[in-house]
Parts: structure tokens; sequence; C-alpha cells
């Protein structure tokens, strides 16, 4: 089968940071699906593993988490799923990527795709639903009934976009999303977000600007570690703070004397450590097809980088390494 893979970790400016290769089609076993990889996404992990993890000398790394298609064939044990379903994932940090024609999933990592959507548009959503999805009712425990302010920092990108949407259907919070720039900021009004503010400029500023003194909970996706200054100021007494990205340290103390929680979101935990409750990923991934499938959330596709080759993922890495993306980035089929 045709795929992408790395046998170093290298800049996205080296020609063979990835590269196009041949493997053998997997075989399912267990509880794992094999999956027609149709499209699939590029996220921040996908830049950050690339220029940080290689794979044992002679050996290929796979990358690629998001993915939409076609199961092929199901292990002994999978009882959710059967060959031909529509299905959509953002699989297992510890395993091989969907950058390739078939790929091996856990079918508790799986829903069934949204009907509304093709392989492209489905593509582009179920890591940062899972991400967001989490933040907010498992981290942040919000439901129909919460109220207050919730700052999303970095309110353009991936997360921050399926974030919005979530916030502004489930919740009764006032959203307001960071984005510096015209494109990104009609962005995240575009997806639901009540105000908008400048993260190159002072947040503390910034809502002054808008009358609002505190902040009851932050999702903070993006630049921490500049950040958090601001944050200990805004942040509201026995608020909430959470975080994805990976400053470099993270000084709590300052939080302490608001009895402020921070919490760490990582998506890949219930998959990394195999805990009893992976299931939960299938159920609110079948609740965000069930949202999309009522227009209540809109894929987030910003971008689409062509057929799935190394050549469109070294684009696709350089653009999210750039900073300066919005939304997802998608790339559908094989040549």
């Amino acid at each position: 089968m045709k795929a992408i893979g790395l046998q170093k970790a290298l800049p996205v400016t080296d020609s063979n940071a990835l590269i196009d290769i041949e493997l053998p089609v997997p075989v399912a076993q267990g509880r794992d699906l094999l999956v027609r990889v149709g499209a699939v996404s590029v996220n921040p992990v996908d830049t950050k593993v690339r220029a940080s993890a290689s794979p044992a000398q002679g050996e290929y790394k796979v990358l690629g988490w998001d993915a939409a298609g076609t199961v092929e064939a199901v292990g002994e044990g999978v009882r959710m799923f059967r060959p031909g379903d529509r299905v959509w994932y953002a699989g297992a940090i510890d395993r091989s990527g969907t950058n390739a024609e078939f790929h091996l999933v856990d079918e508790r990592l799986v829903s069934q795709a949204p009907d509304s959507l093709d392989f492209e548009q489905a593509a582009a959503l179920p890591l940062t639903s899972i991400t967001a999805w989490e933040m907010l009712f498992d981290r942040f425990g919000l439901n129909a009934e919460s109220r207050g302010v919730l700052l999303i920092i970095g309110g353009a990108g991936g997360v921050g976009s399926v974030m919005i949407q979530l916030a502004k259907r489930l919740t009764n919070l006032t959203i307001v999303a960071s984005a510096s720039r015209s494109e990104t900021q009609a962005w995240v009004k575009e997806l639901g977000a009540h105000h908008v503010v400048n993260h190159h400029h002072s947040l503390v500023d910034e809502f002054k600007a808008l009358g609002v003194k505190h902040v009851n909970y932050v999702a903070s996706l993006t630049n921490t570690a500049n950040h958090l200054p601001d944050i200990i100021e805004l942040v509201a007494p026995q608020g909430k703070l959470g975080v994805i990205d990976d400053p470099v340290t993270l000084d709590v103390m300052p939080f302490k004397q608001k009895s402020v929680s921070v919490h760490w979101e990582f998506m890949f935990t219930r998959s990394l450590f195999s805990t009893d409750d992976m299931i939960e990923q299938n159920r609110l991934l079948s609740n965000v097809a069930f949202m999309v499938d009522s227009g209540e959330i809109r894929t987030t596709v910003a971008h689409q980088f062509g057929t799935i080759n190394a050549a469109n993922l070294i684009k696709a890495h350089a653009l999210l390494e750039s900073g300066k993306s919005r939304g997802k980035i998608v790339l559908a089929g094989f040549e």
C-alpha cells in the first residue's frame, strides 16, 4: 500500500522530511478495524512528532491521526462496525498513523461518520472535536446551564474553531475568541464567538476595552507561556485554566490565591493508557456527527492541499508551522 513516512526527524525545509513509501497492508485483529483511508487532516501534533521523533534504524514512522474512510475488514473482537461502514476518528499516538491507504484503529475510538459530509469535510473534525469536547465537558465540567465567560486563546485554529461551535450550542457561556488577523477575526465571528480579542496585544487591555473584568474559563490553545501573565490577571477567582500546548515550564503558583484549577487536555490519553472509558471517544464523536447532520456544527476545512502524498504533506506542515493557518488543512485520496 502507499504511505508517507519518515526515517529521521528533520525540519520541514528538508526535502526528505516526509517521503513516499510502500508498506504491507496491515491485518485487523482483536478490536481493530482496517480502514481504507479516504481523507486525512493535518494537526500541530503531526509537525511536532515529525520534528522530534525518529524511528528505529531502517524503519519508517507514518504520521497522521485524523481520518475518514471506509471499513475494509474487522478483527474477531469487533462488535460495533462491519465492512462498508463510513467512519471517522483520530487514532492513537502510539500506533502507525493515517497517512497510508489502509490503517488499523481500535473500534472504541471510532464512530460512524456524518452522513452529510464527504470524507474530505469529515476528516477535518475528529481530533479537534475530541480535544475541544474533552476540555469543555470532561475537564471544565460544563453543561447546558453553565454561564460566565469563556476565553479561547487561538480561536481560529483547528481546536478553537470547533470549541467555539460546541460552546455556543451546548452552554450558556459568553465566548471570547482571540485572533490577530482580519481574516481569522472574521472566521471566529462566523463560527459564533460573541467577542474577538487580539492576542498580539495585551489581553488585559483588550478585555478592559470590552468592559469584561474576569474570565471564568480560559482555554489556552497556543503560546500559553507568552500569555500566562495576562491569564493570571484575567482569570476569575475559582476559575479554570485548560492547556493543550507545550510550554517549557508552567508555574501554577500564581493561581493559588484565586484557587484556580489547572487542567491538561491530551486527547490521546485514553488510547495511550487503554483507560476503562476509551469508548467515550466513540460516544462523543457520535454526538458530534449527530450535531453535524443536524446543522448545529459545520466542518472547519479551510485549506485543501490535494492528494495524500509527501510533497503535499510537507506543504501542509510548513503552513501549520508558520502560524498563519486557520481552521483545518485536509488532503484526500491517493494517486
